[in-house]
């Protein structure tokens, strides 16, 4: 083990965890020493996850949650505390992408479901875990956000605006918490070789749009992101502040 990325003696809390890229950054962290709460809707898939760490030799507990309900987030917290007394990092991965179209036809009943979720599900994340990390003078916080949060776009924009509000969220954060060993971070990825990523990799369509727009010609694999969130969550990241990262194999940075 790296003591550049060493995590033993940290807890990390991750959201949206029993698969995909939630999954192989818990994996990392768990790998690098990190007591790590594997969180979804779905109680079986968070044992299948916990189970996959705890046969490499990692330690891991499974906390169903439903991010959009508050109680359930505090319940997810008291969870990891009651079990090892901290967290010190809190990985918000999990979020919703439930309607595509033009803003014109955007139901407030459905933004409102947007921000709950994906931005204010975070806010309540940082209300609980943050005081205990300014009292050991370390935290990290990462949210997982989109490419979409920087570009335009008119079908995904509203999951695109909750996923800019994130990246101010951080910036807010860096800017409060700097100076007491907090940093707050986002990971942008873009397309990945996920399960919820499926109807875009195996439509011919898309895969041959995505090769021509993207100078990687590929998508991404789930351990691609999963390096970046071990270094946001571990010692070395931390002057690494309010920054917002994309892992998008160049697709941002290219005029195609």
């Amino acid at each position: 083990m790296s003591s550049l990325f060493d995590l033993r003696g940290k807890v990390a809390i991750v959201t949206g965890s029993s698969r995909g890229l939630g999954l192989a950054s818990a994996m990392g962290m768990a790998e690098q020493g990190a007591r790590v709460v594997i969180s979804g809707r779905k109680a079986e898939a968070c044992e299948a996850a916990v189970a996959q760490i705890r046969e490499r030799g990692g330690e891991a507990i499974a906390v169903p949650c439903n991010i959009g309900r508050k109680e359930e987030l505090q319940n997810l917290v008291s969870s990891a505390v009651e079990t090892w007394g901290r967290v010190d990092i809190v990985m918000a991965n999990a979020a919703i992408h439930p309607w595509v179209g033009s803003v014109l036809d955007l139901q407030e009943e459905t933004f409102g479901k947007f921000m709950q979720v994906n931005v204010q599900s975070s806010i309540w994340l940082a209300q609980m875990t943050v005081p205990g990390m300014i009292e050991r003078g370390y935290g990290r916080f990462i949210v997982v956000a989109s490419i979409v949060g920087l570009l335009g776009d008119a079908m995904t924009g509203t999951y695109g605006l909750t996923k800019a509000a994130d990246m101010q969220f951080v910036r807010n954060m860096a800017n409060e918490f700097a100076s007491k060993g907090i940093t707050a971070n986002c990971i942008a990825p873009g397309t990945f070789k996920t399960e919820m990523a499926r109807s875009q990799w195996e439509d011919e369509a898309m895969v041959k749009w995505y090769q021509g727009r993207n100078p990687s010609q590929r998508f991404g694999e789930v351990d691609e992101l999963a390096g970046l969130a071990v270094l946001l969550a571990s010692p070395s990241g931390g002057y690494i502040n309010g920054q917002t990262i994309a892992v998008d194999g160049g697709h941002t940075v290219s005029f195609r």
